[in-house]
């Protein structure tokens, strides 16, 4: 069983509340180190990469650093998902980190916030970022979030302000009119940083509408493991419903051949969606054959 990436939340701490996404039920949690390291022992039989977040943004860690030294002791890259709000905390010796594969940075967590900063503000450390990665001819990717691309929850007015910044500073016209109808998957601003487009997505909850059966990643692609230590199935899952096992009582090779585990997987491969989270998750049907 390999994966291509393995998402371990070393703190499901964000900062923000984004209206995006779902309430934080579990109580503010942080992985300690040497347990961090005890779990990547085990992981990297499984994968060469490492999300450093589930819900949590890893750039909240004071010791960022810490956690990446390990990632390249054993021969892992990692993969930073944040808002950016947390840039000038961590220096870019630390951002460009050998093992650092990829800095995603959410862009539309700006507008969907309460806070103090002007958009100038916010967008000017993540642009000088991207402008010293390119001075640097750093190899780390760099992408630029705009998940946000609803016809419902339309977000055009922001995008307009947002689009004109970025082609300003880069050089390169990004044109509101043609994104909304060609919907992209990403341009490219510079040398690997691009601009990453697509919409909202309901987060699964026991709450939501049933949806059904269908397929899913979860255990093919990846697999994921919260800050408490808990392994659940896929990213989404950022309250544990689908607690396969943890990692403080169970080793991660026991826990990925658990009966639930390989019982979820069988029903994937045949179109059914085993668990009842997983029967009120829409994004499956982004990976729906039909």
């Amino acid at each position: 069983m390999k994966f291509y990436r393995i998402y371990i939340e070393i703190t499901n701490v964000c900062g923000l509340s984004c209206s995006f996404c779902p309430t934080k039920l579990l109580p503010a949690k942080e992985m300690d180190l040497d347990f961090f390291e005890s779990i990547i022992v085990q992981a990297k039989s499984y994968t060469k990469e490492i999300a450093c977040h589930v819900v949590g943004d890893p750039l909240t860690q004071p010791n960022l650093r810490a956690y990446l030294d390990i990632l390249h002791k054993h021969g892992l890259r990692a993969m930073l998902t944040t808002s950016g709000y947390f840039l000038k905390k961590h220096s870019y010796e630390t951002l460009f980190h050998p093992c650092v594969k990829q800095i995603n940075i959410s862009l539309n967590s700006f507008n969907k916030n309460d806070t103090s900063l002007t958009f100038e503000q916010y967008l000017t450390p993540i642009l000088a970022l991207c402008e010293a990665k390119v001075e640097q001819a750093e190899e780390v990717f760099i992408n630029l979030r705009v998940w946000n691309l609803d016809e419902a929850v339309s977000e055009r007015t922001f995008n307009t302000v947002l689009f004109e910044r970025l082609s300003t500073f880069f050089g390169v016209e990004l044109s509101l009119k043609t994104i909304y109808e060609e919907r992209p998957k990403n341009i490219r601003l510079a040398s690997k940083v691009l601009v990453h487009f697509d919409s909202y997505f309901e987060w699964p909850s026991l709450k939501n509408n049933t949806y059904g059966d269908g397929t899913c990643q979860g255990l093919s692609s990846h697999v994921a493991i919260l800050a408490s230590g808990k392994v659940v199935p896929c990213c989404l899952d950022c309250d544990g419903v689908i607690e396969l096992g943890d990692l403080h009582e169970a080793r991660l090779e026991t826990i990925l051949n658990s009966k639930r585990a390989v019982g979820m997987v069988e029903g994937f491969s045949k179109g059914k969606a085993t668990e009842e989270l997983c029967q009120k998750c829409s994004y499956k049907e982004r990976f729906s054959l039909v």
